[in-house]
């Protein structure tokens, strides 16, 4: 099935495994929370448990370089494209308080970008997407 829109996630590509992870974590979040219409149905195993429902499209994953994100989010946001964000301030937070104001305190241009996500139509996420990789 080929779906009309794209969820992808943009890693910089000198994260530790445990970072990639995290933050791949973090930054899908915000794309659930902002489109719950992209979540499917729960899921159910044939002894009746219950589970909470997942994205309804795959979820591509891509990494690039320091200069890839920063370009990146200026594409998003020349496209009018929401997304959300990770920036290595975060590693040194403990909670979602601290984490907004670690990104409040730095000027948009000035973010020390190790993540983000965004969801919009398939070609302008791939425009948006120059020159990153899908992660390996």
């Amino acid at each position: 099935m080929r779906f009309d829109t794209k969820i992808a996630v943009l890693l910089r590509d000198d994260l530790e495994p445990w970072q990639r992870l995290n933050v791949t974590a973090f930054l899908v979040s915000g794309i659930a929370a902002a489109g719950p219409e992209l979540l499917g149905e729960p899921y159910a195993d044939a002894d009746g448990t219950g589970y909470l429902p997942m994205f309804r499209q795959p979820v591509l994953v891509f990494a690039g370089s320091k200069e890839t994100l920063t370009a990146a989010r200026l594409r998003a946001l020349g496209r009018g494209i929401p997304m959300s964000v990770f920036t290595s301030d975060l590693f040194a937070t403990g909670n979602d308080r601290d984490n907004r104001a670690a990104v409040r305190a730095v000027p948009g241009d000035q973010l020390d970008l190790v993540g983000l996500a965004l969801h919009g139509p398939r070609n302008a996420v791939d425009k948006v997407l120059k020159g990153a990789r899908l992660h390996e």
